[in-house]
């Protein structure tokens, strides 16, 4: 998103809260109110120069005092998860932009949360905003083992009733043929964890009304029937400029080199930061962001990605 800002963040807290994975609650280095936010956002979180990864905020959004995020170390990672759960002590300095959402809570009498490790962490803060609506709402909890799982206690205090929990080593996958078999009138799903959960709870649900399900994938989703690339032309109306995107580049990389900044982060699809307002064209859309009727509306799209199915591109940059 052009024109995000960076905001200097302290951080308060270091804590391990299950097996892998680590809690940070993050504060205004100034002291100040942090922005504002509803359940399902995140921010992009700066480690050191380069190096920028996204968490979903798992606190509360009333309290404006502190953020908190959970970090899951992965060793095969690109260094991210490890510094933070490693090396950020209380007291260090990061920055962070946003925060924007992009998996937002949609108001309905009934909801279904199936979240899969790490996934659980946006969906913490739908679940109390839930609960305090009133709304009937059930979450189907999985992980590799009950030590691996974050936040069961918190989760427990909320209403135990509604919580099911399924680690793995105990229960094997989570039976979604089950569990999604009969569509529930006026339910609406939320899912957030690994590819393989997210893809299973998509192919199960697919008997369900349009729009029942909403997911946020930590990775890009899977591509079939994708187009070869081609050179196709750009125009930015702010810049007046058109420029032609070659088959191995990106519209990201093309922009950036022509000088024109847009703000950016995982350069895979995932994050939404560079999102852009699409004027003319038809985008072809390659991210794991937008739905498939924003897909449809064709006016808005995620530039480190997504190539054009015309010739030319109109760009509000």
């Amino acid at each position: 998103m052009v024109g995000e800002t960076t905001i200097p963040l302290r951080v308060q807290s270091v804590t391990p809260v299950s097996a892998g994975v680590t809690e940070l609650v993050l504060v205004a280095d100034d002291g100040s109110d942090l922005p504002s936010w509803t359940p399902g956002s995140h921010i992009d979180v700066e480690i050191r120069p380069g190096l920028v990864r996204q968490y979903s905020l798992c606190s509360d959004p009333d309290d404006r005092a502190g953020w908190r995020i959970a970090v899951l170390r992965e060793p095969e990672s690109r260094g991210g998860s490890i510094a933070l759960c490693e090396r950020v002590r209380a007291g260090d300095v990061l920055t962070a932009t946003g925060p924007r959402n992009h998996f937002p809570l949609h108001e309905s009498p009934r909801y279904l949360f199936i979240a899969g490790g790490i996934g659980i962490t946006p969906i913490i803060p739908m679940i109390k905003a839930a609960h305090e609506a009133g709304a009937d709402w059930r979450l189907v909890y999985g992980g590799r083992s009950e030590a691996s799982m974050a936040y069961r206690d918190e989760l427990g205090r909320i209403d135990p009733a509604r919580v099911l929990e399924w680690p793995q080593d105990l229960r094997g996958l989570i039976e979604l043929d089950q569990l999604l078999a009969e569509p529930q009138p006026g339910t609406l799903i939320y899912c957030c964890g690994p590819e393989p959960l997210i893809a299973a709870v998509e192919a199960k649900s697919a008997h369900w009304p349009h729009k029942t399900l909403q997911v946020e994938r930590f990775a890009p989703r899977p591509l079939t029937d994708v187009p070869p690339n081609t050179s196709f032309e750009i125009e930015l109306v702010d810049s007046d400029e058109v420029l032609v995107v070659p088959p191995d580049r990106s519209i990201l990389e093309v922009v950036d080199e022509a000088g024109i900044f847009v703000l950016s982060n995982c350069e895979e699809g995932t994050c939404g930061t560079c999102q852009t307002t699409v004027l003319e064209g038809v985008p072809d859309h390659r991210d794991s962001v937008l739905d498939e009727d924003e897909r449809a509306a064709n006016d808005t799209m995620m530039i480190c990605v997504s190539r054009a199915l015309s010739s030319r591109l109109v760009l509000d940059l």
